[in-house]
């Protein structure tokens, strides 16, 4: 058997495989063939009694913080919210007992900061980040403000040792000086708390991951602090296109012959280097995953057949790489998400490492810095800078810039001035600022803010959604009196409250005339009174014929009423009304729908296989030992910020029925919505091949009422205007019901017949939530939400009649439903639904 290298397998030969069970994002990793080849044992998650008790055993000096913590790990892991249940992962039993070995080292650690990097909150989306800040208040873990200045730290080193603030260690001792970084570094408070924190982890033995926006100094932050510790380095960085062979071997040509050498990773494996990763989240996920097995087990095998171990004992073999005792990495990446378009690199190896957030300066830090910079600059101008720039930033944050202006564009800037005095402020702007001029809405908000700080140009004032105005309120009353015939009633040209009778339109409480809160009116007619409410028992016992003919007399109105908004000449005024008080989230919006990304799964190629068809382009590969040098058809994945082939298709369904404008006096609910369309139209102008559009409304009359149509949206301000008033005039002729069910399911069904030609399908229901008033349970609404599995469902909630929304809102699926009563969240909003979307299958 041996000489026809035929290799019999041993008996007591067994495997052992590892893995996370499938389901959600994790596709199904093992074959059916194979699946009944094991055995299968669960390995359940630990209790919270369970963690305790390890970290009580291990770490007792830690046990009193980290009964608050273990709380919160329980509620994020038993929230039905998909958001905060997401974060449940960052808070791993291997994170927990980090956490605990960092409070029992240093007990006066920042208990609330070292959470908060733990779920790398700074870079969650705004509602996320708000629910988890009130998970961790309703444990009692809260932020310390203490009186020490950040000046006070320090940092001092000789030969011998190193103290950053209170920490101190013995630098270390080299014969490598040569691959220590030495660099120019101003020492600011900010960034020796930084260098300190990471010098603590340093020393726990933990490998660290820096995570944070471009130009913010994370280089420049490692390559100070292995100065300070005196420790060499290896630097690598990844790239789309960086496999396990590159990453593990280099290929070099010498003398016309190509030799393959040792790559950073193994020289810095070999010396007990520090090993640097640049760029990490731009490499895909299964090279990523490699380190992660690094760093977890101490164990890799390389493409040559050698293979890193962390036993110390074997000597004289060949094959084998120790993994020296001295050896660290330090992994660098940028936030996940818009405009880095990498991978989310912290969801899979965040628990492995120490994560550090690296922000941009304080502004007082900021300051010193760019004087460090430019001695020679005004400070007037330094100035002006800092809080230029400070402005930008926020306004990243609100989703109104797509590109965090970082603390390297502010240095460029003074740099620039510095070296070039002759030059003016507008010419080292211009350096930074020139690609932006390509946008129009990024000009017009970078124009606004350096002139702002420039020029003393005053700018518009703000103005928020929906001006305040006078609640209306509800008298609950009975009549007691017969309805006869429908009528608008006459008009009381001093416009006093009336209270029942059948005379007067714009009444409440009456029958027969248009008004509110009556009975066997025609349509509704809100004169902004108090209303004085008839009871359903009694709107209920009107005659048929009686609701006939009002249902007619409403049909000939609303139809008049359609003919006049045709006619009628666009008014600016009425216009600005709704669209000016959400300026600012249609920009946000604007900003999100940039980011877009195709989520399409496509048939093709799918390459570095260790079985299938030979690759013809890696014949070489595979002569120099490479395994992965074969591909197979399969369903592909986009890779992360893919353009779009093909347009995303979204329908809006509004609510348009009766009890919108009943109701809008009391909570604002028509307007609120009526700006929302106006927001949505205006922020989608433009972006007709990324995304087709239509907006139809549903009311106690028609399931599918269209506003916009997809193959002709609006494109002037006359059109959005027409819409909205459409709507409106819908929402006051209309009889009562509601066929919010109705509407979805045809939603659904219309739009499962289009979904090839789309990269996907979104529906959004803009309702208010008073769905109890028809017997429509939260089960038949969730059930709707979730019919199809092509087309992704949500509902916004934006009224509500006490807790209605709350109630509804937590009784549907996770992630399925929101409550927006501030229409700056919907922006927001909007981009956690498409989140939700693109998760589903990354």
């Amino acid at each position: 058997m041996n000489k026809s290298n035929i290799i019999r397998i041993h008996p007591a030969f067994r495997i052992m495989a590892l893995a996370e069970p499938p389901g959600g994002t994790i596709p199904q990793w093992i074959t059916p063939e194979v699946l009944n080849m094991f055995i299968f044992h669960e390995l359940r998650p630990l209790s919270a009694v369970e963690e305790l008790k390890i970290v009580q055993h291990l770490y007792p000096n830690s046990v009193k913080p980290m009964k608050r913590l273990v709380a919160v790990t329980k509620k994020l892991r038993e929230s039905t919210d998909i958001y905060l249940n997401s974060l449940a992962p960052s808070l791993s039993t291997r994170q927990l007992l980090r956490i605990s070995k960092r409070l029992d080292k240093y007990p006066d650690s920042d208990f609330y900061s070292i959470v908060n990097k733990a779920c790398l909150s700074q870079f969650l989306p705004q509602l996320t980040k708000q629910m988890l800040e009130k998970t961790l208040y309703s444990c009692s873990i809260q932020p310390v403000f203490e009186n020490v200045q950040d000046s006070s730290i320090t940092c001092k080193y000789d030969n011998d040792n190193l103290t950053i603030g209170n920490t101190t260690i013995t630098r270390y001792k080299t014969s490598a000086s040569s691959k220590v970084p030495d660099i120019l570094f101003y020492d600011l408070p900010q960034h020796l708390k930084q260098l300190e924190i990471m010098l603590q982890d340093f020393v726990l033995g933990e490998h660290l991951l820096l995570v944070g926006n471009q130009g913010v100094g994370k280089n420049k932050l490692v390559d100070r602090f292995l100065q300070l510790v005196n420790r060499p380095r290896e630097y690598i960085q990844l790239h789309r296109d960086t496999t396990v062979q590159s990453l593990t071997s280099q290929q070099t040509v010498i003398d016309g012959v190509l030799k393959i050498e040792d790559s950073p990773l193994v020289k810095a494996v070999k010396n007990g280097y520090v090993l640097v990763i640049d760029e990490a989240d731009k490499a895909p996920a299964h090279v990523t995953c490699v380190l992660k097995n690094l760093v977890e087990t101490g164990n890799m095998r390389l493409a040559d057949g050698r293979q890193i171990i962390s036993n110390a004992n074997i000597v004289n073999d060949d094959t084998v790489i120790v993994l020296h005792p001295d050896f660290r990495m330090i992994v660098l990446a940028n936030r996940p998400g818009f405009p880095f378009l990498g991978n989310n690199l912290f969801s899979t190896l965040g628990d492995v490492f120490s994560c550090h957030i690296v922000d941009n300066p304080s502004r007082e830090s900021e300051t010193q810095l760019l004087k460090s910079y430019g001695p020679d600059v005004s400070p007037e101008v330094i100035d002006q800078v800092i809080a230029a720039f400070g402005d930008l930033r926020q306004l990243f944050d609100q989703n109104l810039v797509s590109y965090p202006y970082s603390t390297r564009e502010a240095v460029n800037i003074i740099k620039h001035l510095q070296i070039y005095p002759q030059d003016t402020l507008l010419d080292a702007i211009r350096n930074v600022f020139d690609f932006d001029c390509f946008s129009k809405e990024a000009q017009e908000v970078i124009t606004n803010v350096l002139n702002k700080h420039k020029l003393p140009i005053k700018l518009s004032p703000w103005a928020g959604p929906t001006q305040k105005k006078n609640l209306q309120i509800t008298v609950e009353k009975e009549s007691g009196l017969d309805v006869s015939s429908p009528k608008h009633g006459k008009v009381d040209e001093k416009n006093e409250p009336h209270v029942g009778g059948n005379t007067w339109a714009g009444g409440t409480g009456g029958r027969d005339t248009a008004g509110l809160g009556g009975k066997g009116g025609p349509y509704r007619l809100d004169a902004k009174h108090k209303v004085f409410q008839v009871s359903d028992a009694e709107k209920d016992a009107v005659p048929e014929h009686v609701k006939e003919a009002a249902r007619q007399m409403g049909q000939k109105a609303y139809k008049e009423r359609l003919k006049e908004i045709e006619m009628t000449e666009y008014d600016d005024k009425v216009y600005n009304e709704y669209s000016l008080p959400v300026k600012n989230q249609v920009q946000a919006l604007r900003v999100i729908l940039n980011s877009l990304q195709a989520k399409s799964q496509e048939r093709q190629w799918v390459k570095h296989q260790t079985s299938g068809e030979l690759d013809d382009s890696k014949l070489i590969e595979g002569v120099i030992g490479e395994r992965s040098i074969y591909r197979k058809r399969g369903n592909v994945d986009p890779q992360i910020g893919a353009p779009q082939l093909k347009p995303k298709r979204l329908r809006f369904i509004v609510d348009v029925s009766g009890s919108m404008y009943r109701f809008n006096s009391y909570d604002g609910r028509l307007d609120r919505e009526l700006e929302a369309v106006i927001m949505v139209m205006e922020a989608l102008s433009g972006f007709e091949d990324k995304i087709s559009y239509d907006i139809v409304g549903h009311s106690g009359e028609t399931e599918c009422l269209k506003f916009v149509d997809k193959s002709n949206p609006p494109t002037d301000n006359k059109r959005r205007l027409d819409v909205i008033k459409k709507m409106h005039a819908h929402t006051q002729f209309c009889m009562a019901g509601d066929n919010t069910l109705q509407s979805v399911v045809y939603a659904q069904k219309f739009l499962e017949a289009e979904r090839a030609d789309f990269d996907e399908a979104i529906i959004i229901l803009l309702s208010d939530a008073n769905l109890s008033r028809y017997n429509i349970r939260p089960d038949r609404l969730a059930a709707a939400l979730n019919m199809s599995e092509d087309v992704q469902s949500f509902a916004i909630f934006i009224g509500s009649l006490g807790d209605q929304a709350d109630v509804l809102t937590k009784s549907l699926p996770a992630g399925k439903g929101f409550v927006c009563m501030d229409l700056k969240n919907i922006p927001q909003i909007i981009q956690q639904i498409f989140m939700s979307s693109i998760m589903s299958v990354f």
